[in-house]
């Protein structure tokens, strides 16, 4: 059988196994779990890469029903492991008992939320290794000082050390994408808690970059409101705009938000 791509699920079909081959060459470094979680395998061409190693154990979560009959009757090795489920909405600390590795040829249109579930659940996912967007992979690993400095950045690298692996072109796919994907590596950076409040450092993080032309002094006023704060705003720390600050500021910041 075949598999035709869905628009409405963004699916875009890689078809050139040597970018397969580099991204799976990617996964199985020294620090890669046993366990491996591939999200929206679709056909397969990574997946078969994955099974290539046997120690390793190997799941897929797929949410297009034809793939995953597709799945059931190219991948025998899978049977058991193949979920018809949607990652945005599932547990998948259900599926191990131990920590597990997240990987996939991510669909454009959830890219940045799948980013967001793995910090929901970044005690259980010590290894991450996808493709995005290139924008998006860019912004992930982006460093402070630029325009593309922002949420996703310091909400990532405060629990990873981001690595740009590779671009992609938009001809490796069927159908073709408009725009280049870009393939990054996530790997746990051991900080296990952040040395102050981690619900008020992402609201933090999140005011400052939804009004990312506004100083800290601004776009704050209604966190130091709520928490009644007597913070100085007038040094120079509050002068800055939010893509000026590394992860170590929001966490300093925050210290100061909440003393």
């Amino acid at each position: 059988m075949s598999v035709r791509p869905k628009k409405h699920l963004g699916q875009h079909f890689l078809k050139d196994e040597s970018v397969c081959v580099r991204i799976a060459d990617n996964i199985f470094v020294d620090n890669c779990p046993k366990h491996i979680l591939e999200i929206g395998p679709g056909t397969g061409a990574l997946t078969k890469y994955l099974l290539d190693k046997e120690d390793f154990d190997v799941h897929v979560m797929e949410i297009d029903e034809e793939s995953v009959d597709y799945l059931y009757q190219n991948y025998t090795q899978l049977n058991g492991k193949i979920h018809f489920a949607d990652f945005l909405k599932s547990d998948p600390t259900q599926l191990f008992d131990e920590p597990f590795a997240v990987v996939g040829n991510f669909p454009y249109n959830i890219s940045s939320q799948i980013l967001f579930k793995v910090v929901d659940f970044k005690d259980h996912i010590p290894l991450v290794v996808g493709m995005f967007q290139k924008e998006v992979a860019e912004r992930v690993a982006e460093k402070p000082g630029s325009k593309k400095y922002g949420i996703i950045s310091v909400l990532i690298q405060a629990w990873y050390d981001v690595e740009y692996l590779f671009t992609v072109d938009e001809h490796v796919f069927i159908p073709p994408p408009k725009v280049k994907s870009g393939v990054i590596r996530l790997t746990r950076n051991g900080v296990n808690e952040l040395p102050c409040d981690e619900k008020m450092f992402i609201r933090v993080v999140k005011a400052a970059f939804n009004q990312r032309r506004k100083t800290l002094r601004n776009s704050l006023k209604q966190i130091i409101s709520e928490l009644n704060s007597s913070i100085d705003t007038t040094d120079d720390f509050f002068q800055k705009r939010p893509e000026h600050l590394s992860v170590q500021d929001f966490i300093l910041l925050t210290q100061r938000l909440m003393a």
